[in-house]
């Protein structure tokens, strides 16, 4: 083996040991269903957590200070009425608080059709996505970007390494924005996560998301559903801008777009 494939492949193990992203948790997001699915998430968590610690500390306790080696001898009962009830109301009560934020999460999330300001057709294809500004006269078709060399290990892999592609999706701030999205052959999904979207894309459907965008920047996802070899390379990009900057991009494009 060369000393330059070796050098490169140290480069290599280097850029992406560094680039590893150890997250354990899910994302705030920085949207208001992000941050709520965020917030219930970690609510069932600790309820979770605190449930766990609970019982197994009741049945350590009952290993550990009733064990036969201790001379304890089983207590023999058969139709305890009032531990019956206990234990169906606790799980019932339990499962009422987890319930009751879940549905009103749920409901918000799929309100899609309210003073909406501006909808976007999303269709996927292998592998690239297709936007589609309705009533706007504006289309884009953002594929990847990641250069082969990266892709076959010639060359060190950026920041971005498979993030990133020729035309991001370009939607203003502070708007409530409908995402239309569906398929032109196989099933892919499309996944945001710091919006708080994943949504299937399936031939011949229509599923909708929405989201209001509260801060400016780049924001990055990809495909979520096993859509075929080139599957892995379906990045998502959104470029977040001001209101009056996405005016001027959207009078650019329709100027593009005019025959």
């Amino acid at each position: 083996m060369s000393q330059k494939a070796i050098g490169l492949g140290l480069l290599w193990i280097i850029s992406t040991i560094a680039n590893a992203d150890y997250v354990f948790n899910m994302t705030p997001g920085i949207t208001q269903i992000s941050q709520g699915i965020h917030q219930l998430h970690m609510t069932i968590f600790w309820i979770c957590v605190v449930i766990g610690a609970g019982v197994f500390s009741v049945m350590f306790y009952a290993i550990f200070w009733h064990r036969k080696s201790r001379g304890v001898t089983a207590a023999h009962f058969h139709e305890n009425t009032t531990v019956e009830i206990i234990w169906t109301l606790i799980p019932f009560t339990i499962l009422i608080l987890m319930a009751v934020p879940a549905a009103r999460l749920l409901i918000k999330m799929n309100d899609t059709k309210t003073d909406s300001d501006l909808s976007i057709k999303i269709t996927g294809h292998q592998w690239y996505w297709e936007y589609e500004y309705l009533g706007e006269g504006v289309r884009l078709f953002s594929r990847i970007s990641t250069p082969q060399d990266q892709i076959q290990n010639r060359d060190i892999k950026n920041e971005h390494y498979l993030r990133e592609v020729d035309t991001p999706l370009v939607l203003p701030e502070k708007k409530k924005i409908r995402f239309l999205t569906t398929s032109n052959d196989v099933i892919h999904a499309w996944w945001m996560p710091a919006l708080g979207v994943k949504k299937d894309a399936i031939p011949g459907f229509i599923n909708e998301a929405w989201a209001i965008i509260e801060k400016t920047g780049i924001y990055r996802g990809q495909c979520a559903e096993l859509c075929g070899a080139l599957h892995g390379f379906m990045p998502i990009v959104i470029d977040v801008k001001p209101e009056a900057e996405y005016q001027a991009w959207l009078q650019s494009q329709k100027a593009m777009n005019q025959p």
